[in-house]
């Protein structure tokens, strides 16, 4: 097939979206025709037609995503057995949503005088009529359109959205490569900078905020001096958080290893994972630490995707207040001083992860294209 993909960052250090869409780019470019149309890529994968897509300016965000919405429409409406769009745009046979609706953010816990309130607020508000209109024709149903949630616990909240819909969501969850090998941690500390000595904990966003590096930092200054942390993703806010962790006294514990495109030797170097999510529709850098047989402390399954398939324990260990320092202090705290619960969650995680592979989710893409293309 000839399959034309929507992703306005297509890099694998975008983030979770960016990197679930080069994953499965990867995957089908083995067998088909794939063209990527963006705003800013890095050409990540091999063979595949990378096409530039007209950018204005970057903010106003919303202006951007209309812009955005436009040009891909004009240069992906003809010549495609089928167009996947990862992005808030009305083009797109197979839309896969990755974060709650804006609907839902709006409306989903208003009623009565309230709501009208909201929807006046709507009324007032270009960037919002813009993102709904595009959010709305993402979510409309008809014989050749496909909508893809990247866990239950998105697709939950986009039926409350849009209740339409229930029942005509696909789930298709991020997958994940096992590694072979991994190199050696005193290596990858030492490539990265970091100290050979003491107990590495590992945070990896490019939203700082909303997953829950404000509380980590409180925590880590609970812990150990031995203990530091290590944080990869956007560097943007990096000036921010190191004024915050020198105003706790931890500054000389924190390390920012900004956007990395390969991850592995992050998890290599590390001793856990926290990630103490305010919100996460599922969270893949959890499930590809674990892939690389990391413990981890993530956010429960009200905050987090992912963790409705977790059992406490078991594979990994589940917070009940992700903004709860003391909480979050002592997980990270028994994983490191317990060598036999980190074994037990190492193995329990690594087994997780088997059971998600990328192949699993390129074919159920496949059988969604050929649907649509059939149409």
């Amino acid at each position: 097939m000839r399959i034309a993909v929507i992703s306005r960052h297509f890099s694998r250090a975008g983030g979770g979206a960016e990197s679930y869409a080069v994953a499965l780019v990867q995957g089908l470019a083995s067998r088909h025709e794939v063209h990527v149309f963006s705003q800013t890529s890095n050409h990540p994968i091999q063979g595949v037609s990378y096409h530039k897509v007209f950018s204005l300016f970057e903010k106003p965000r919303w202006i951007n995503q209309l812009v955005f919405a436009v040009f891909t429409w004009r240069q992906t409406r003809r010549g495609f057995d089928a167009v996947h769009s990862h992005e808030n745009t009305w083009q797109g046979h197979v839309q896969t949503i990755h974060v709650r609706p804006v609907r839902h953010n709006l409306f989903f816990t208003f009623s009565g005088v309230h709501r009208i309130f909201r929807w006046v607020k709507v009324a007032l508000s270009p960037r919002l009529i813009t993102y709904l209109v595009l959010e709305g024709s993402r979510f409309r149903l008809c014989p050749t359109h496909r909508i893809v949630a990247t866990s239950n616990h998105l697709r939950q909240e986009c039926e409350e959205a849009y209740p339409g819909c229930t029942g005509k969501i696909k789930v298709v969850t991020p997958g994940v490569n096992i590694p072979l090998d991994l190199p050696g941690q005193a290596d990858t500390r030492r490539a990265l900078g970091l100290p050979l000595d003491g107990r590495m904990v590992l945070f990896i966003a490019n939203d700082y905020a909303r997953k829950g590096l404000d509380t980590l930092l409180e925590a880590l200054r609970a812990m150990p001096p031995s203990v530091f942390l290590a944080v990869a993703g956007n560097p943007n806010a990096a000036r921010k958080y190191r004024l915050q962790a020198q105003e706790l006294g931890i500054e000389n514990r924190v390390y920012f290893l900004g956007s990395l495109e390969d991850l592995s030797p992050a998890y290599a170097a590390a001793d856990c994972l926290a990630h103490p999510t305010l919100e996460d529709s599922f969270a893949m850098v959890v499930l590809e630490a674990m892939a690389h047989g990391l413990p981890v402390v993530v956010s429960g399954p009200n905050q987090c995707g992912i963790s409705r398939q977790l059992t406490h324990g078991a594979n990994a260990l589940l917070l009940s207040d992700p903004k709860n320092e003391q909480e979050l202090a002592g997980q990270i705290g028994a994983i490191l001083d317990s060598r036999d619960l980190a074994q037990h969650l190492r193995q329990g995680g690594i087994a997780f992860a088997q059971h998600h592979s990328w192949e699993s989710a390129v074919l159920q893409y496949e059988q969604l294209f050929s649907q649509v293309a059939a149409k």
